[in-house]
């Protein structure tokens, strides 16, 4: 089993559109896959998450959202407005563990990575510590950090990727999820060359803006376009950093 946890520099950061991107390429190379939402937030019982956005760009069936919260809050502070505790991380990885059967896994936060799932402050990257410790030498863990490229990143990537690096991790691909369809900006131009050496990782995708309006065939080919072939695509980040970067 490979499991990726998808991760943001922050709310709205493009996590879901990126985890199925993942899907999308993972499904088209015959992969078996499984996308797992640990917790949603903002949300009523009969409203649709992120896990029905990921069904229809990708047709993806075996899609699992695990705890949800109607409010739009951090999770540990929508569970204390219900006299909850939240979601444990030992039972959020052992419901996790259960699809280790499938080739590749996708796990997809909420929020930023330090955001509180539950009373004990425990967050993303506790739960990314945990399933480490539980999927063995023979099964991998990587990291997707999903940020924009737009001006104020830097500093919310920085400190993403420094959370990451204090719990033991690594950021082991960034992607951009807002790349626009126009012009660029000078930040936005900028920052495609900056952003691996806040993160410490390589830009291993970036994303077009609109991409969560497509329909699945739309979808899937940018998707492919997009990320590299670590991550499943064909983008090619040196000629389009290269590229971006021209005067």
């Amino acid at each position: 089993m490979k499991l990726i946890v998808v991760s943001g520099s922050g709310t709205d950061s493009g996590k879901t559109v990126t985890a199925s991107a993942l899907a999308a390429c993972a499904l088209a190379g015959g992969q078996r896959v499984t996308v797992i939402k640990p917790v949603q937030t903002g949300v009523g019982a009969d409203d649709l998450g992120d896990a029905e956005v990921v069904r229809a760009l990708t047709g993806l069936s075996d899609v699992h959202e695990l705890a949800r919260f109607a409010e739009p809050l951090a999770p540990g502070t929508a569970a204390r407005r219900l006299g909850q505790p939240g979601p444990q991380i030992g039972a959020l990885a052992d419901r996790i563990m259960t699809f280790q059967d499938c080739d590749l896994v996708i796990v997809e936060g909420a929020g930023g990575a330090l955001v509180h799932l539950n009373a004990q402050g425990q967050t993303l990257l506790d739960l990314s510590c945990e399933l480490r410790a539980r999927i063995g030498a023979e099964s991998s863990l990587e990291l997707v950090l999903a940020a924009s490229c737009s001006l104020g990143t830097l500093h919310s990537t920085g400190a993403t990727a420094l959370a990451v690096r204090a719990h033991g991790l690594a950021v082991d691909h960034l992607v951009i999820t807002d790349w626009p369809v126009g012009q660029p900006e000078l930040a936005q131009l900028c920052n495609i060359e900056d952003l691996p050496s806040y993160a410490q990782a390589p830009v291993s995708g970036v994303l077009v803006q609109g991409m969560g309006t497509l329909d699945q065939a739309q979808f899937g080919a940018a998707s492919r376009s997009g990320l590299a072939p670590a991550l499943g695509g064909v983008f090619n980040t040196a000629e389009f950093v290269g590229l971006a970067s021209r005067p």
